[in-house]
């Protein structure tokens, strides 16, 4: 009987905690959602005017272009209108592209997914590699493994995209400097480069942030016992390293796999790739409004569904984060 009513208050707890965490997800991208249409209704210039390219319009002419785009209501009644339309995946018509931005951003969600992807696989398996080899061996490896970290995480990430072109593409020839290919294969091979350059900083942050955090359980109590009886030290930083270790990794990892998204802006345009990231670039020096804020709140949401994905597995990753409350 005891144990039944434990059961059902720990599900009711992690049920509140569920909400608790959706909630505040939700709070977090309405709140964001009102700073990107403020922001960008705010910002100084006309954008009808940098929309026709500062063509003389007739009053009537900009008065239905100000209509059509929403700019001649109030900030409540378009914000209202603009995030209404948003939940209904309608982020309006491109002022530049007289196209929907939906279309505009799926038909680009391809070159970008990969792009993530691909970056994200290359600074985990390499970050978290490097991170328990330098932790476990110590004294010299774990000195060049700070070093390297420390260099590549101060690398900006245009830097890196310059240094690669140059090197590989321009000098050896072995990858293409432009394009995203067609097919599997070839769209991996062209964006090999692009990829490297955006997981060179996230590799740095997570072999370090990994190192600490091997490094801290290598000194437990508990894994010193476990090497007294004899345990192999593969078994050891299996059972009792790795996964106590997780927690932190996992939680970098989901912050660096949710900027990776805005990290495609700088790689995409230096290597002339035609996904999210150029698309946003582009439409900020076109003042193209509907397609910023479009791209801005589906960055925002990437973040917030991710970091709360994070949250909802520590518990069963690592069984001292408590629900509802701090690990003991």
């Amino acid at each position: 009987m005891k144990r039944t009513l434990a059961d059902r208050n720990r599900k009711r707890t992690f049920a509140g905690w569920i909400g608790k965490r959706a909630l505040g997800g939700v709070l977090t991208v309405l709140l964001a959602s009102i700073l990107i249409y403020g922001a960008l209704r705010l910002a100084p210039g006309d954008p009808v005017l940098a929309m026709t390219g500062g063509r003389r319009l007739t009053p009537d002419q900009v008065e239905a272009l100000r209509h059509r785009y929403g700019l001649d209501q109030g900030f409540m009644q378009g914000y209202l209108a603009w995030i209404g339309d948003a939940l209904r995946l309608d982020f309006g018509t491109s002022m530049n592209y007289q196209t929907s931005v939906t279309s505009l951003i799926t038909n680009r969600l391809g070159v970008s997914g990969v792009l993530i992807l691909y970056s994200a696989v290359l600074a985990i398996v390499f970050g978290f590699a490097v991170a328990l080899a330098s932790a476990v061996k110590g004294g010299l490896v774990n000195r060049v493994a700070g070093i390297v970290a420390a260099v590549t995480t101060a690398t900006p990430t245009f830097v890196s995209a310059i240094g690669l072109l140059a090197l590989f593409s321009v000098g050896l020839g072995w990858f293409p400097a432009t394009g995203a290919g067609t097919g599997l294969a070839d769209r991996l091979w062209h964006l090999t480069l692009p990829a490297v350059a955006m997981a060179i900083v996230a590799f740095g942050v997570l072999a370090r942030v990994g190192n600490a955090a091997f490094a801290e359980e290598l000194r437990r109590e508990h894994v010193e016992v476990a090497r007294s009886r004899g345990v192999s030290t593969a078994a050891v930083i299996r059972r009792h390293v790795v996964r106590n270790a997780l927690a932190p990794i996992l939680t970098i990892i989901g912050l660096l796999f949710a900027s990776l998204f805005v990290g495609t802006a700088v790689v995409e345009t230096a290597f002339g790739l035609d996904g999210v990231g150029s698309l946003l670039v582009s439409s900020v020096s076109r003042r193209d409004f509907p397609v910023v804020q479009g791209i801005a709140l589906i960055a925002v949401l990437l973040f917030v569904v991710v970091n709360t994905l994070v949250d909802l597995a520590m518990p069963f990753i690592d069984p001292r984060v408590t629900v509802g409350g701090p690990g003991r």
